[in-house]
């Protein structure tokens, strides 16, 4: 395990291609250069700048497309969890479609009823 998550968000920036790849996926408009400089800051414990919220949970999708789990990882050990399990999205869109299917039924069964009662 990382020491910090701090540690844990910069091993997902290295998977995700380093600091430009990751701080114009963050900041588009900033520019390359600006971008990674603003990145870099806000991984570095000494300076005040921090990624808020959001902008951790995209890099944490970013490094969990490429494999990377440390900061989902660290997140659990550190709060007592078990080691989280990535879904496959084939697996949750299957997941999906067959609630969804589920639900058409209900809704099938419910609108009979209605049917019924109204006649009544």
């Amino acid at each position: 395990m990382n020491e910090s998550f701090n540690d844990a968000l910069i091993e997902c920036v290295k998977a995700c291609g380093g600091s430009k790849a990751v701080g114009v996926a963050l900041w588009p408009a900033k520019g390359v250069e600006a971008a990674q400089r603003q990145l870099l800051a806000c991984l570095n414990p000494d300076r005040n700048e921090k990624l808020g919220p959001d902008e951790v949970l995209h890099v944490m999708r970013l490094a969990r497309a490429r494999g990377c789990h440390v900061a989902m990882g660290h997140l659990a050990a550190v709060l007592g969890y078990a080691e989280p399990v990535p879904v496959d999205p084939l697996d949750e869109k299957a997941e999906l479609q067959r609630k969804f299917i589920e639900a058409t039924r209900e809704l099938q069964a419910m609108a009979a009823r209605i049917g019924e009662l109204g006649a009544a």
